[in-house]
């Protein structure tokens, strides 16, 4: 039995527990809130700020929905001597991931997602349940895809990035480090870094055609 500790007392916290994880218990919450410190999320007690992080056993898992959060607090624990190989790797035993995909450390993916073929998901990203990934797909550090995300093949999402919930991305197509892509859009072309897309089909926000 591995011991989990979680960093953020969050929604995504509470799905993590809810996971079908052989082997993973999760010991404790850690969130810098005073108020939360001693009380409980999911039955799981909150025992104090993020600097306990260095001291107690077991991984972690940042449970931090926003990839440039999660990206500041995994920065932030270095600092205090954490590093790369006290983060856990989770994937709910309800995904369907093929044995030449890559995951990397901290990444969490939820229950419904497949990822099919040569798929590489880098570290501290979030994968929300029901995401299909395709083949050549590169999913790059602390992007976070939402519940139902549908990706074509060869597509680049860049580091920090956002996919709403029930967005498709056309094949070939790449969406820039820290780009959000908006509820139920349908991204035909590359979307440029930093920029918010939306809609079918998707263009930038506040731009006209």
């Amino acid at each position: 039995m591995r011991d989990l500790v979680l960093i953020g007392a969050s929604g995504l916290a509470r799905e993590v527990m809810a996971m079908r994880q052989p082997g993973m218990r999760v010991i404790g919450v850690l969130d810098d809130d005073p108020g939360l410190h001693g009380h409980s999320i999911g039955g799981v007690e909150i025992l104090g700020g993020l600097e306990l992080a260095a001291q107690l056993p077991g991984a972690l898992a940042v449970c931090v929905g926003g990839g440039a959060g999660r990206r500041a607090i995994v920065q932030r624990l270095a600092a205090l001597g954490v590093g790369p190989e006290r983060y856990a790797t989770l994937v709910d035993d309800g995904a369907r991931l093929s044995e030449n995909s890559l995951v990397g450390a901290g990444t969490i993916i939820l229950a419904g997602t497949v990822l099919t073929a040569d798929v590489i998901v880098g570290r501290h990203v979030v994968v929300m349940p029901n995401c299909t990934l395709t083949h050549d797909d590169i999913v790059d550090d602390y992007a976070t895809l939402a519940a139902g995300v549908a990706v074509g093949g060869v597509v680049r999402v860049g580091e920090a990035a956002y996919l709403g919930m029930n967005s498709s991305i056309r094949q070939r197509v790449s969406v820039g480090a820290g780009a959000t892509i908006g509820m139920g859009a349908v991204v035909l072309t590359d979307v440029p870094a930093g920029q918010t897309w939306a809609g079918v089909p998707a263009r930038e926000l506040g731009v006209r055609l």
